[in-house]
Parts: C-alpha cells; structure tokens; sequence
C-alpha cells in the first residue's frame, strides 16, 4: 500500500520517524509532515499565502503549513505520490475523546478520508518523559489493512496505544471519552506594552466510562475508535421548526 505519513509533532518528531520506518517494512512510505512543532493546530488550512515544501531526502518532504495542509497538498499532487492512505503520528501524548477537536494529528487523518481516502491517527497515550512508540507503530503495521478498511467515507480511525515497545494485551474498539481539563494561565506584562500571555495545566483525566478509548488504554491495551468527519446534530434534534 501507498502511505503517507504525517503527524503535528514535526518532521523530527520521534514518533513520526519511527511510524515511517517500521511501515517501510512491508509498504511504500512517503513522508510530509511540518517543518515545526504544530500541535493543536486542528484542522487550520494556510490561506492567503504560499507555503514552502522542500524535499529534505527520498520520499521525505518538509511543509510551512499545517498537517492538514501537508495531506491536502499531497492529494492535490504537491510532492509527486498519490497515497492510498494517510496515517498521521504517533503522536507525542494522547489523542481520547475531546482531545481529537484540537489534535492537528487526527485533522490530518480526517482531511485524508475528506479526500476520499482511509485516514487513520496514532497517538502514543503517556505524558512520560521518554515514551516508547514501537507498541503504536507495530499494531498499525500487523492491522493496516483491517484499519483502512473500517474507514469510510464518513469516518476516520483513531488509534491511541500505551507506551510500550511491544503491544501485549491486545486492543479494543471504543467509544470516545468525554475529557477533563485543568487549564491555567500564566500572564507577563511586557517591555513592549504587549502583556504575554502561556497556556498551561494539567490533564485531569476523563468522565468515567468502561467503553471509552481512556479506559481502553488505562487497562494497557490500545484503543481504536471510528470518529466521523462531517458535523453532526444532536440525538433528538427536529429540523423544521420555528426558532421562537
């Protein structure tokens, strides 16, 4: 299979180039990733002005832009390879539930299957400080196949794993957790008048649920969860009425 691989970590990104090389083992890998860390990016599309692709070797390309970005250029013929799919990571720390609406990583996944193509995310669910991504990489290598195919026009597939170097408790679908954050602000005040404002906190964790991706991956196993791609109303919703 023709891969494309991306990710919002950049293109030094650890996770990325160990994604890439273990998927060289049975399947034609081309990279495009950002040039820079783009972490939370979402699905941000570069409007209004150029960007920069440069090659930095074989079948190894370096965007300006965003992971969404880096996909759509590649479909549209940017680099020379048409991928029949996009696998975008891993990641560095989780993608569960409400984090997918910020992860540039699964932006990149859900812009592939807008294109008509799989689009599956891999996450690399630890904050340790020295993760181990071969878990993440070797489960998508043994079940690529089974992952493209359960995309679909509607949905892409979000892979999250334990650190690990070697999966060994198997893996679940599950549904997506709603998340808990601990955001803070810490706040200068300038020498240029501008006050400089940090976002920061903790990961507090998620609403508890047996069948969601954080329990999934809090037992040690990795998680797989279809996510769709098109806006959805919610359950119960009638069209059709008077607003007042």
């Amino acid at each position: 299979m023709r891969i494309l691989v991306t990710n919002d970590d950049g293109l030094d990104a650890e996770g990325l180039v160990v994604l890439a090389e273990v998927l060289s083992r049975k399947h034609e890998v081309c990279v495009f990733a950002p040039d820079r860390e783009r972490s939370g990016v979402s699905q941000a599309l570069t409007l209004g002005e150029a960007q920069k692709v440069r090659k930095v070797r074989e079948r190894t390309y370096a965007g300006s832009g965003t992971p969404t970005d880096c996909v759509l250029l590649a479909m549209l013929g940017a680099i020379g390879f048409e991928p029949e799919a996009v696998v975008s990571g891993i990641n560095r720390g989780p993608n569960l539930g409400t984090d997918i609406v910020y992860s540039g990583t699964c932006a990149a996944a859900r812009e592939a299957v807008l294109g008509g193509i799989p689009g599956i995310a891999v996450s690399c669910a630890s904050r340790a400080p020295r993760l181990r991504y071969g878990a993440a990489a070797l489960f998508v290598l043994d079940n690529l196949e089974a992952l493209a195919a359960a995309c679909s026009a509607d949905a892409f597939i979000n892979v999250n794993a334990p650190s690990a170097d070697a999966a060994s408790r198997g893996a679940e679908w599950s549904l997506p957790c709603a998340r808990i954050y601990g955001n803070a602000l810490k706040s200068f005040p300038g020498p240029d008048g501008f006050d400089y404002c940090f976002l920061g906190g903790s990961d507090s964790g998620a609403r508890s649920d047996p069948a969601s991706d954080y329990s999934v991956v809090s037992s040690g196993k990795v998680s797989v969860t279809p996510i769709l791609v098109q806006p959805q109303v919610p359950a119960g919703f009638q069209s059709g009425r008077e607003f007042l």
